[in-house]
């Protein structure tokens, strides 16, 4: 019914320009067609190459599947990540990256990342130990508590490991309910996507990611 009515009204408020437009397009139906690819076509496609431009290279949505990143962000958040910062610096200890799973590359996992190519890593008393040294910062990684896991393969208790060379150590802010490092491993640093800095639905909880 509702649909009905707006078409009603479409039709009405319009019905003068779709006249013209039939009688021009009956009159002249190649200039009609080149007058509407000036006007319709060609701005449509740049403002669509332009679309696939920015998601592909410099900025693309997301939406948080799990709760394995609470609270930091809930199931159903939609975010945005920076898939250009990385390109001209490096991953920071604390930030929350966006990476292809290495289990399967068609999927997009979300973690905080912990540990670098070469570092030692212990979890320990639901602190991070980086060669040694319990970590004191950055508040993102230290407000957490992250749990010793006795049947995966990384992170059980009294465990030391290094991260391979051209790898990342990554975990979940929510760690009792998250498959992370501890459980497939290490992230290729070819595997990266990009930064999650904005979480732009639901309205009540718009704002940057922290």
């Amino acid at each position: 019914m509702i649909g009905s009515l707006v078409l009603l009204a479409v039709w009405i408020l319009f019905r003068e320009r779709v006249y013209s437009e039939w009688r021009a397009f009956r009159s002249n139906w190649k200039a009609w067609l080149k007058r509407m690819w000036k006007e319709w076509g060609e701005p449509l496609l740049i403002a669509t190459v332009i679309a696939i431009f920015i998601r592909t290279f410099l900025v693309g949505p997301y939406k948080i599947p799990t709760g394995s990143m609470r609270t930091t962000l809930l199931e159903g958040d939609r975010i945005f990540v920076d898939k250009i910062t990385y390109r001209f610096r490096a991953p920071e200890r604390g930030e929350i990256i966006v990476f292809k799973y290495p289990l399967d590359k068609k999927k997009d996992f979300v973690k905080r990342l912990i540990g670098f190519a070469g570092e030692e890593v212990e979890i320990r008393d639901g602190s991070i130990y980086i060669n040694g040294k319990r970590l004191e910062k950055p508040a993102q990684i230290t407000s957490h508590y992250y749990y010793n896991r006795s049947d995966w393969s990384y992170g059980r208790e009294g465990q030391k490991f290094i991260v391979p060379s051209g790898y990342y150590f990554v975990l979940g802010d929510n760690s009792a309910q998250s498959s992370d490092s501890r459980n497939w491993g290490f992230v290729s640093k070819s595997y990266l996507v990009g930064k999650a800095f904005l979480i732009w639905w639901p309205l009540d909880r718009f704002g940057f990611v922290n």
